[in-house]
C-alpha cells in the first residue's frame, strides 16, 4: 500500500463533495509526473489525504480518501467543451489517466501547510519544499498517520 497527498481547490472539487458523491474520478491531471504516479504507482486501497489548495484559511489538509476503482482513460481529455481537452489525446492511445478515489473521512480540522512544515517528519519532503506545485504527492506511512492525528486531535 502507498500513500498519496492530493491537492484540490475546493471550488472546484472539495472534501465536502466527496462525502456527498462517495466516489469521483481524479480527473483533469494533466503533468506528466503527476499522471505517471497515477498510471505506474497507485493501486486500489492506497490511501491519500485531500488538501484544498488556494483556500485562505481553509488551505490544508481536509480528508482522507482511499483508490477504489482501477485506472482508466481520463474522459476529459477527448471531451472538447471541458477545460481539460487535448486534440493529441486518441481514444486509441489515449495520453492521461485517472484512478476513481472514495471518500473515507473528514477532518475535524484542517492540518496546514505552515503546521507541517514545522512537523520533523516532513523535513525534506516534496510537500514541503518550496516551490513545490505538483497536485499529487507521495507521503510516508508516517507522513500520513502524522496529518490524520494533526487533524483529529
Amino acid at each position: 500500500m502507498k500513500y498519496w497527498l492530493m491537492k484540490t481547490e475546493p471550488e472546484a472539487y472539495s472534501i465536502d463533495n466527496l462525502q456527498s458523491d462517495k466516489k469521483t474520478p481524479w480527473d483533469g491531471i494533466r503533468n506528466y509526473q503527476v499522471r505517471n504516479f497515477m498510471r505506474d504507482e497507485m493501486s486500489l486501497g492506497d490511501k491519500a489525504i485531500l488538501y484544498h489548495s488556494n483556500a485562505g484559511s481553509k488551505t490544508g489538509a481536509a480528508g482522507e480518501m482511499e483508490v477504489v476503482g482501477e485506472l482508466h482513460p481520463d474522459k476529459t481529455q477527448f471531451d472538447s467543451k471541458s477545460d481539460y481537452f487535448d486534440s493529441k489525446s486518441k481514444k486509441e492511445d489515449p495520453r492521461w489517466w485517472c484512478v476513481d478515489l472514495g471518500f473515507v473521512s473528514k477532518f475535524s480540522k484542517i492540518v496546514t501547510l505552515t503546521e507541517l512544515k514545522t512537523v520533523k517528519e516532513f523535513e525534506g519532503s516534496k510537500l514541503t519544499q518550496k516551490g513545490n506545485r505538483l497536485s499529487v504527492v507521495p507521503l510516508t506511512k508516517i507522513q500520513y498517520d502524522k496529518i490524520c492525528k494533526l487533524a483529529n486531535k
